[in-house]
């Protein structure tokens, strides 16, 4: 290893290498260290601590000179000497001045495949539910104080929201723990470990075939076009709401009655089929809503219709069915399988993967899916008592 005074002509005159790095000693500091490679000089200090080499980097020349590089190799040996990493060191003083802010912030930069309405989904959960913690340093946070605040939430806003807002906190301080080193425990395990979880009941609600009647009289009835249609497609393709809000007149395709969504939950872009009824409605609707960049437009910030909580409470309020957008999808899956509609078939139509062997070597494709697209469609119809389909 060649030994060299650290000096700024000295380091000035130092070649960069083709390839790999050169490593030069310093004449006057033992353990002190310059690491030259093929774009940069780099000083750092060197030493074992407990039969293990620790090497801290100072910094590259440049942004630091040969004098202060020294110093803080003199100062870093020492802690060194006594047995002390001072990378661990420092990556602790650093967990000391993280905010619960600033670790979503950096979740959010670091995690780039998280989806927009996910990110949106973060910045609310603490902005609505743990506003007094968001400048907290992460280390301040307590397995008392998220057993305090899981109960606090339920009792204000119901389980499963208490639920999803640990969820998050603890996907956060995993990400705390891998990114910065942090030896503390997950706080949010103490639930976990105690058994503190909220029971979580997967909801089962859809509209009942007896009930479809009416409930198509009241979407009918609706004022706001928009909120009809919207509904009905719903029903009609099983589709997410977030999924069809989003839907530009760019990826309906009425000569090849196929619908293009894009933006799925699990990332695949799904090709649907669309049924005579749909066609049809879309057909009426581009008429009127044609010049649009979406399908169903709206005054919001994204272009699109927002949730349509009025159109749902008034078609409510008339027939007495209660629902959500989800329930409809629910509704269309559970028809399919009244009707013998066969798994892969319905798994590609709701864009769920097929996960076993024999699955993966069958490709339905959107021809093959008409025929069931339809099947669905005409029950539909049939039990809401509409002609002409």
């Amino acid at each position: 290893m060649p030994k060299l005074k650290f000096t700024k002509t000295a380091i000035d005159a130092l070649p960069f290498t083709q390839k790999g790095q050169v490593l030069y000693r310093d004449a006057e500091l033992p353990g002190f260290y310059l690491i030259v490679g093929s774009g940069a000089k780099t000083f750092a200090a060197q030493k074992d601590i407990r039969g293990r080499s620790v090497r801290y980097t100072i910094g590259k020349y440049g942004h630091v000179t040969p004098e202060e590089a020294r110093k803080i190799a003199r100062d870093k040996l020492y802690l060194m000497s006594l047995g002390m990493n001072p990378n661990e060191q420092e990556q602790e003083n650093r967990a000391q001045v993280i905010t619960l802010d600033m670790l979503l912030e950096s979740y959010l930069t670091t995690r780039k495949n998280l989806k927009p309405r996910t990110r949106e989904d973060y910045r609310y959960i603490l902005k609505r539910y743990i506003p007094d913690w968001r400048d907290r340093i992460i280390t301040d946070i307590t397995k008392e104080m998220i057993g305090s605040r899981h109960a606090q939430i339920a009792l204000a806003n119901g389980p499963y929201t208490a639920n999803k807002v640990m969820r998050v906190l603890r996907a956060l301080f995993n990400y705390a723990q891998a990114t910065f080193d942090i030896e503390q425990p997950n706080p949010v395990a103490f639930l976990t470990h105690v058994r503190g979880w909220y029971k979580e009941k997967r909801r089962r609600t859809y509209i009942k075939p007896h009930e479809l009647k009416a409930w198509w009289g009241a979407v009918y009835g609706l004022e706001n076009e928009t909120y009809r249609d919207f509904l009905l497609l719903l029903l009609f393709t099983g589709l997410r709401r977030s999924e069809a809000q989003r839907i530009k007149w760019g990826d309906v395709d009425l000569n090849d009655r196929t619908l293009l969504i894009t933006d799925t939950k699990n990332g695949d872009p799904l090709t649907l089929p669309l049924s005579a009824y749909l066609v049809s409605l879309l057909q009426e609707r581009r008429k009127r809503y044609g010049n649009y960049e979406y399908v169903f437009p709206g005054t919001g910030q994204g272009g699109y219709m927002a949730e349509p909580k009025k159109g749902i409470y008034k078609v409510t309020q008339e027939c007495g069915v209660c629902f959500t957008c989800h329930d409809l999808r629910r509704t269309f899956i559970t028809i399919a399988e009244s009707l013998d509609i066969s798994s892969y078939a319905l798994k590609r139509l709701i864009n769920h993967r097929v996960t076993d062997v024999t699955g993966g070597y069958i490709i339905v494709d959107v021809e093959r899916l008409r025929e069931p697209v339809e099947k669905i469609a005409r029950f539909i119809v049939e039990k809401a008592g509409h002609e002409g389909i």
